[in-house]
């Protein structure tokens, strides 16, 4: 797999986490403060982000072979299963912990940035 094959999609992906993580930031920053409906906000905002990430992606995914590209548009398609039933749910909780295994600690990378780190891995 060559870099120039995957760099728009790391790319692409690195700016969405990036964001999902900044209304992540954000929810906490609102709860430590009191504001419930500002958390509540951004944990919508969030989980909306993770919700459209594999509609999202389609433009970017074009780039790639379709082998490839259908590879990666599932595993993004996961992510996205994930918080659309969270919103569903409307469940605050269920999407304080998208993207976080049951046994995550304080400091480790969530599951959306080891996919985006193992794609890196891969491009080289």
């Amino acid at each position: 797999m060559s870099t120039a094959s995957l760099a728009p999609v790391i790319t692409w992906l690195r700016e969405r986490h990036d964001q999902v993580m900044n209304e992540e930031n954000e929810a906490k920053t609102a709860l430590a403060g009191g504001d419930n409906a500002g958390y509540s906000q951004h944990m919508h905002r969030k989980a909306e982000l993770l919700a459209s990430l594999a509609n999202d992606a389609n433009d970017v995914l074009r780039s790639l072979p379709e082998e490839l590209a259908k590879e990666i548009g599932k595993k993004l398609s996961r992510f996205s299963h994930s918080a659309a039933y969270g919103l569903k749910l409307d469940s605050l909780f269920y999407m304080s912990a998208l993207l976080y295994r049951d046994d995550h600690k304080e400091g480790e990378p969530d599951n959306l940035l080891v996919y985006l780190q193992d794609l890196e891995a891969k491009s080289v």
